[in-house]
């Protein structure tokens, strides 16, 4: 029997995925998780009837948030080790993308979910691709805002890859929590957070920049990525930077920066970076 998974996170609008084999599906402590097979999108996972991942897309919203942040502080300090804290992501893909910088001697993963972690590592091996088990790689399984409350100067980069903002991922979006980030960051330090498709969901982008600026982070900004399993438009990531300038950097600059890294991208590149900045005005409206 044919059977369709719905994503139910609009209001006024809803989008099924076909089904051809459900792999998994169980109601943890803190989320419903289902993860099925799709013609198109290859391998999915939704949380609470959200798509969160597909094997086919991953690719764009993971380099995305990894290397504009990391790409624009080693423009400006090349030879400066750095530290990152990745907020939820227990799929392992911001993480397996943070790992490719040989310049990050500390990448922490706070999941507040075992079982994501343990699911995508059976079901999704090949978006963490062994990062969990790097060197480098620290994961704690703990509330994400309980940790960042004990840090104090200790990330150059803290990455919020949350789910939407209902259920366990609410409180990842609040300016307290926010400003914790902040006081977590070392000077010069950059934020970076998952806000919803300005399209569907503008409030979730305003609310965030606003809360940006009411901190005082020298700068308060977005970017955008089109990631197709994620429907409704391009995805907005919210940018925080305690060091202004940073997401304006001279093309060639970001060039000679990323020809050092030799790093193979599918998405990413130095001009993808500067045009993700270049907002639309009905999402520039927003910030």
């Amino acid at each position: 029997m044919e059977r369709w998974i719905e994503e139910t996170l609009h209001l006024d609008w809803r989008t099924r995925l076909k089904a051809e084999t459900v792999l998994f599906e169980q109601q943890t402590d803190h989320q419903h998780l289902i993860i099925f097979d799709n013609k198109k999108f290859g391998r999915v996972m939704m949380l609470d009837h959200v798509v969160q991942l597909t094997t086919a897309d991953e690719f764009i919203y993971h380099e995305m948030m990894a290397h504009v942040p990391l790409m624009a502080l080693t423009t400006v300090a090349p030879d400066t080790s750095k530290s990152v804290l990745i907020v939820g992501g227990g799929d392992g893909g911001v993480l397996r993308e943070v790992l490719r910088h040989s310049s990050v001697e500390r990448a922490v993963l706070c999941e507040i979910d075992r079982s994501v972690i343990d699911m995508c590592q059976k079901y999704f091996p090949s978006v963490s691709n062994g990062a969990f088990e790097h060197e480098r790689a620290e994961i704690v399984i703990a509330d994400g805002t309980e940790y960042v409350t004990a840090q104090r100067d200790e990330f150059d980069v803290i990455m919020i890859d949350s789910t939407d903002p209902m259920g366990p991922g609410e409180v990842l979006f609040t300016k307290e929590f926010y400003g914790d980030c902040k006081n977590a960051l070392k000077q010069g330090g950059v934020l970076v957070t998952q806000n919803g498709l300005p399209f569907m969901q503008p409030d979730e982008l305003k609310q965030s920049v606003s809360y940006f600026k009411d901190l005082g982070f020298a700068q308060s900004s977005a970017f955008i990525a089109t990631t197709p399993g994620y429907f409704g438009g391009p995805m907005s990531q919210g940018w925080a930077s305690k060091r202004g300038g940073l997401n304006a950097l001279p093309l060639q600059a970001l060039k000679e920066t990323f020809a050092k890294l030799d790093l193979e991208m599918r998405y990413y590149s130095p001009e993808v970076h500067l045009g993700a900045f270049a907002l639309p005005p009905y999402i520039a409206e927003f910030i």
